[in-house]
């Protein structure tokens, strides 16, 4: 049975951000700083990415990013070093 209530039509990357629009019409962006398979990388490279019902894929980089996760705000970032 599939749950999901809403899916990715559209991922794209500008400005240092990844841009997504979601099938409900909803759209939300996070930045590829601090994500250390996307930071750095061409803008081609962050903006060859795959779409699936669960997530987003860069083939190249070797990344995917759950839906669920960037919607709690997980975008793969470095976890934060303790002082």
């Amino acid at each position: 049975m599939n749950t999901l209530v809403d899916t990715p039509v559209a991922a794209m990357h500008a400005n240092g951000k990844i841009y997504l629009t979601m099938q409900s019409g909803m759209e939300s962006a996070f930045p590829v700083r601090g994500n250390p398979r996307l930071e750095g990388k061409s803008h081609d490279q962050l903006n060859y990415i795959e779409l699936s019902p669960f997530g987003l894929h860069w083939p190249d980089l070797d990344e995917d990013l759950s839906l669920k996760g960037i919607l709690a705000g997980n975008f793969g970032q470095r976890p934060s070093q303790a002082a």
